[in-house]
């Protein structure tokens, strides 16, 4: 019960807080200031390092939606005023969260960099990093720095000038989604061929419901990144290319997981574009991707399930979509904690399954709800166990979903809710 009411506290405070966002204009100019991050450490422990601060081009975010009502995310960031009143905030997931369940980080320790904007403060403020507390669910402040806009070491410098591309334009950067392609492998002489990829992931996106009933609340960009190589690094076939962003297939030693370790050079790359979603576009033929949530998605461009492990990467990144597999080998190390609510909005415990889809279950509907017998029928909304990479323990809402497998015919109810929420958020 009190593990309950501290869910329902929770939710109540952030719910307030959306209904309360500060005033755009009173703390922030129209510039955007992008925070260099390195996290450190192993699956024991981990601290945080600034490593810079940058003056970009233009906000592109809402200037609306300030605070975030979802708190997704296995970390969380806070911009304080001096007096400690939050003025924006931000769920997101990283790379080395995901590192620190292998079990590498249980003997060697690492570092990974990243970057994270937030619109340019007018007053010093203060930056408070959140990780979420595994035995609990709750958040626990990790690291603060104050910031001082009047910096004169806040750099001004422009890292490129790789052209940006508007692929479709619909309004406002601040009331779309912006979602920005990134070129990865693709040398000079390619850039059509990204355009080209870069639109067919589009089109795709928008023959899948709910992305095409929302067409005209995003915005998609290209940014023409080049690299010297085409391709991408395939370290366990001894494969090396020298790419812009550095990416690569086998992290975590596993064959098809295709990342860039280092997310701070993909948001260098992304300086002078808009973008509320990063997504890479790996020249390649090889399956393989990733999706980190506000962190970037990153796929391969020619393999044969291309577009659906776009989409399916993409839920991740840009939704906060948790996988719904369990039977696939992964190199994490008991990733979910059974004990309590997972916050992504597909998987469940049953801790507290009434913040997931009870509201959209049928009446009578079983929890849990036992495997259909007939497999063709894969849409029909229940609480089926298995998710999350756990085959015991974890409930998905259906039998087959995008989240799931690339045959699944697309996202279910609950995936699909959820993913509207997020556009909502990003359109007002």
């Amino acid at each position: 019960m009190k593990k309950f009411i501290s869910f329902a506290a929770a939710i109540i405070a952030c719910v307030a807080a959306f209904a309360q966002n500060p005033q755009y204009d009173t703390y922030f100019t129209p510039d955007r200031l992008r925070i260099d991050l390195t996290f450190a450490g192993d699956a024991s422990y981990q601290k945080i390092f600034l490593d810079g601060l940058v003056k970009e081009g233009p906000w592109s975010g809402s200037k609306t939606n300030l605070i975030d009502p979802f708190r997704y995310g296995e970390y969380f960031l806070e911009v304080q005023t001096p007096h400690g009143e939050a003025i924006y905030s931000k769920g997101f997931n990283t790379l080395f969260q995901e590192w620190r369940t292998t079990a590498e980080a249980l003997t060697t320790p690492q570092a990974f960099n990243s970057s994270y904007t937030i619109p340019f403060p007018k007053e010093k403020v203060v930056l408070k990093v959140y990780e979420r507390v595994k035995a609990t669910g709750l958040h626990n402040e990790i690291f603060s720095v104050a910031i001082d806009p009047a910096d004169k070491l806040i750099s001004r410098e422009v890292a490129n000038d790789f052209k940006v591309t508007a692929i479709m334009e619909n309004g406002d950067p601040a009331n779309k989604v912006d979602l920005l392609f990134v070129a990865e492998g693709y040398t000079s002489e390619q850039m059509e061929k990204f355009l080209a990829d870069a639109r067919r992931f589009a089109d795709y996106l928008f023959t899948m419901p709910p992305y095409n009933r929302h067409k005209g609340d995003f915005n998609i960009w290209a940014v023409e990144s080049i690299s010297q190589e085409s391709g991408t690094d395939i370290p366990h076939e001894d494969i090396w290319r020298k790419t812009v962003a550095n990416s690569n297939f086998y992290t975590f030693r596993s064959d098809r997981y295709l990342t860039a370790q280092n997310q701070k050079t993909i948001c260098q790359i992304a300086t002078a574009a808009p973008y509320d979603a990063l997504y890479v576009i790996v020249n390649n033929e090889k399956y393989g991707g990733g999706g980190i949530y506000n962190f970037y998605g990153l796929s391969a461009s020619d393999c044969p399930w291309a577009l659906e492990v776009f989409v399916h990467e993409f839920g991740h990144s840009f939704a906060g979509l948790a996988d719904e597999y369990y039977d696939s080998s992964t190199s994490y190390e008991e990733f979910y904690n059974i004990k309590i609510e997972p916050w992504e909005p597909n998987i469940t415990t049953l801790v507290n399954f009434d913040a997931k889809w009870k509201d959209m279950l049928p009446t009578g509907t079983a929890i849990p709800t036992a495997p259909l017998a007939e497999q063709k029928d894969n849409v029909t909304l229940g609480v089926y166990e298995g998710g999350g990479y756990m085959a015991k323990g974890i409930y998905r809402p259906v039998m087959d979903c995008r989240m799931k497998t690339n045959q699944a015919e697309g996202f279910c109810p609950v995936c699909q809710r959820a993913i509207e929420r997020m556009i909502e958020y990003y359109c007002k």
